[in-house]
């Protein structure tokens, strides 16, 4: 049986303090997904706001569910509809996290998530990689993933990638590197190619996809994560995806966007200084959600 430590004391709020807080997070959510809503059931998609709802499958609806994490007492709240949410437990009339279970039940997959998270934030930064992986992923190939043209020719675009250093270390990017691109990734010289197993020991602050799965780590500790740190990290995702695609070799002028020409000495610089910031941000949530898991229990060691 895996052992729990000890929780921290228990921190009270009243029913008009935690409504509040639900009512603030729930105006946040709608205000971030209404352009995501408007557009549901229509043939109209947005290459930057819906890939946070495709890529990571979490509907505006869940996202506006607020919880207040971990070890917070929910005054009055055991008969409102969160009690019959999962993982929540009642104490006479109020209403917790279950903290314990959640952790008892996902002790693997939490394990993975910190660790992952930990060892990311002390590596250093890459910031030669000019998110060249969203290059490499249409590289010598006739379709595209995204309906949006390519800015460049085909052929003035794979002269982008072949005069480039592709040092792509995140494996959620690599698995779309076109079957020509995957030759052309310098990891492969380690020779390590990025998986889901090495992931903790390639991934690095500096790569925009390392930081916008801060989000997608903090979705799946569900009730452990505060509303507002959940929101914090989906507000990270949202504006590397903007720089995503701005430093994409696609024409988003209908949307909007304006490149960020990674193919020229001022793109890159750009590209660059947005990418540090980036950096900061990331990390500084990382260190949010691994303090929010709390205390994770020993290993359980193997059956003699």
């Amino acid at each position: 049986m895996v052992h729990i430590s000890p929780a921290t004391a228990l921190t009270a709020l009243t029913a008009g303090d935690w409504r509040e807080l639900e009512r603030r997070h729930q105006d946040r959510t709608d205000a971030a997904t209404l352009g995501r809503r408007q557009r549901a059931g229509t043939a109209h998609t947005h290459p930057v706001d819906d890939f946070l709802f495709t890529y990571y499958p979490f509907r505006p609806g869940l996202l506006r569910r607020w919880h207040p994490g971990a070890n917070v007492v929910l005054q009055g709240a055991a008969t409102e509809e969160r009690a019959g949410w999962k993982w929540y437990r009642s104490e006479r009339d109020d209403l917790v996290v279950d903290h314990a279970a959640f952790i008892e039940k996902n002790a693997r997959s939490i394990r993975f998530i910190v660790t992952l998270l930990g060892r990311t934030a002390q590596r250093a930064g890459n910031f030669g990689c000019f998110g060249l992986h969203e290059w490499a992923m249409v590289y010598k190939q006739g379709e595209h993933r995204h309906e949006s043209p390519l800015r460049l020719s085909q052929g003035d675009t794979d002269t982008v990638v072949e005069s480039h250093r592709i040092a792509c270390t995140h494996f959620d990017a690599f698995r779309f590197f076109t079957p020509a691109a995957v030759d052309l990734n310098s990891e492969q010289a380690r020779p390590v190619l990025p998986t889901r197993e090495n992931q903790p020991r390639l991934e690095q602050p500096g790569c925009l996809h390392a930081g916008m799965d801060v989000y997608k780590w903090a979705i799946k500790l569900g009730p452990l994560i505060p509303g507002d740190l959940l929101l914090d990290c989906f507000d990270l995702a949202r504006d590397i995806r903007e720089l995503d695609m701005q430093a994409s070799p696609y024409d988003l002028s209908e949307w909007g966007y304006s490149p960020v020409a990674i193919e020229t000495p001022a793109g890159k610089a750009e590209y660059v200084r947005r990418q540090r910031g980036f950096t900061e941000r990331s990390n500084g949530l990382r260190a949010r959600v691994i303090a929010a898991v709390g205390a994770l229990p020993e290993p359980v060691p193997p059956a003699r």
